[in-house]
């Protein structure tokens, strides 16, 4: 007799119960509910874009209430489009825009501050103050990471600081804090009623507070930051049960057991188990991520050191990364901002039109240079502009600034790693778009590869999540089911390549040192 997740509904028809793993993908411009089948195919989902607040230059803010809509939203589109109900769904896993920081009343369910971006850049200040005693390495040691407004803990900082009442319910012991993954969770888990404050080790090693060697919060960074620790969620692998979904909702009684930040969430869809292993993740933003295993590598050329993810009470696995802050957010920039383009879509069919950006390079550092440069201080330029230069050039540049970004990232993995990577799998929303991905292979003069299923992010999550409730066996069982789609291999001569990439280079050194005492 078949064991009871794999009864039929009916005689012959019908789903499988339990036979599906729903994944929520809290993502920088949108919410997804992706419902995976033992597989890893995709069978139905449901998405939702949410609005994106720039109160003021550099300053990138969410509605995390409407955020939590959202999912519950999308989990209700994904399930419908299958015609599936809870009693089909083994386990939902959750990966999120990381870094992203929320701080709500832990009475009342409510935030006390919208949720602060990722991309936010207002904690410079915090940074520099910080790094008056240490430099911007301070706290490297201990966290892989430099003091930068990139990371949750100045986030929280600036809301102690600077939001009326939050540092005296702080201290009362009023409040948490938590990225994105943490806020979903203790609102799926019953909020007010019960919910579960935890992160998993993926979300807090982007905090700028977790020892990577213990795996714990640092008591003696919380205090050089004024944090209290009562704030913070527990910390857990990124592959167990933390709890249900709460019995009023569509999932009630289903386990949550996976959490993995969106690039680790992506790295792990990508069966990039194994020392060496690397991806490319095409989203709002633009993230390398190289395997290393047991071993915690600091990068001497601007990576960042992370953990890769944990799965139970196994060892954990770190990582080198390499941040882009600015990749598909260009192209909605392009949509939203200066209307060249009524929708994403449009924009490879318009780049397509011209054979080169016409000598127009565009350096997107609209909240500063991330990796390998790590500039604050770096603002967006478009330079090389000539009466030549069209729309189609400028869309060109565009897709293209997304590619010269990455073989930075790579010239620093290469520089740090062992052994040259002699290929990229790459996934995330882009990676639809053929120019780009010849254009990527061009540039790096090495192949790229795209799975045949790109929805990396959450498949990673829903893998976490199957782990955790024996719905897939082990790694090995997860690393059968990748295949590949398409393979670019690099067709521009290498004298042309170099001549490009010198260009480029040029292009970003003329965004450095832009912002100043009286420019934000």
């Amino acid at each position: 007799m078949l064991p009871s997740r794999h009864r039929v509904l009916s005689e012959g028809r019908g789903p499988a119960l339990s036979d599906y793993i729903l994944a929520i993908d809290q993502g920088t411009t949108s919410s997804r509910a992706i419902i995976f089948d033992r597989a890893g195919q995709m069978v139905s989902t449901g998405q939702k874009e949410h609005r994106q607040i720039f109160p003021q230059p550099g300053w990138v803010e969410h509605d995390a209430v409407e955020i939590w809509d959202n999912v519950r939203e999308v989990i209700g589109n994904a399930l419908a489009r299958a015609n599936l109900t809870r009693h089909n769904i083994a386990a939902v896993g959750i990966t999120n825009q990381r870094e992203t920081t929320v701080v709500w009343d832990r009475n009342t369910g409510k935030p006390v501050y919208n949720a602060i971006v990722w991309q936010d850049v207002r904690t410079q200040p915090i940074c520099d103050a910080l790094a008056a005693d240490g430099g911007a390495d301070r706290f490297k040691a201990a966290t892989g990471l430099p003091l930068s407004p990139y990371f949750a803990g100045t986030k929280l900082k600036w809301i102690l600081d600077n939001v009326e009442g939050a540092r005296t319910k702080a201290d009362a012991g009023d409040l948490l804090f938590g990225t994105t993954d943490s806020w979903v969770l203790w609102n799926l888990t019953g909020g007010t009623d019960g919910g579960v404050h935890v992160t998993d080790v993926t979300n807090a090693s982007r905090t700028l507070f977790m020892d990577l060697k213990t795996l714990a919060w640092d008591q003696s960074i919380l205090e050089a930051f004024g944090v209290p620790a009562s704030l913070l969620p527990e910390i857990k692998s990124s592959a167990e049960v933390y709890g249900t979904v709460h019995g009023s909702q569509l999932l009630r009684h289903v386990p949550v057991a996976g959490i993995l930040g969106d690039q680790q969430a992506a790295t792990f869809g990508q069966a990039a188990f194994d020392a060496g292993d690397a991806k490319n993740t095409y989203g709002t933003g633009c993230f390398v991520i190289v395997n290393t295993g047991s071993d915690i590598v600091e990068s001497a050329n601007g990576l960042l050191t992370t953990v890769a993810y944990k799965i139970g009470d196994g060892a954990p696995c770190y990582a080198l990364e390499g941040s882009i802050a600015v990749a598909g957010s260009l192209v909605q920039w392009l949509r939203d901002n200066l209307g060249i383009i009524g929708s994403a879509a449009e924009v490879e069919e318009l780049a397509s039109s011209v054979p080169d950006s016409g000598g127009a390079y565009f350096v997107p550092a609209f909240s500063g240079l991330f990796a390998p440069y790590w500039r604050a201080d770096a603002r967006g330029a478009l330079v090389g502009l000539t009466r030549f230069v069209t729309k189609a050039h400028i869309a060109r540049a565009a897709l293209e600034a997304t590619a010269f970004q990455t073989r930075e990232v790579l010239e620093a993995v290469n520089a740090d790693a062992a052994v040259p990577l002699a290929e990229l799998k790459v996934d995330g929303g882009m990676v639809a778009n053929d120019a780009l991905m010849q254009f990527q292979a061009d540039i790096l003069g090495v192949p790229v590869i795209r799975p045949k299923v790109a929805e990396t992010t959450a498949l990673g999550a829903a893998y976490a999540a199957g782990l955790a409730t024996g719905f897939w066996q082990d790694l090995a069982e997860l690393r059968s089911n990748w295949a590949e789609d398409r393979r670019w291999k690099p067709q521009l001569d290498s004298s042309e390549r170099d001549r490009q990439l010198r260009l480029w280079k040029k292009a970003v050194t003329r965004t450095f040192d832009w912002v100043d005492e009286d420019v934000r």
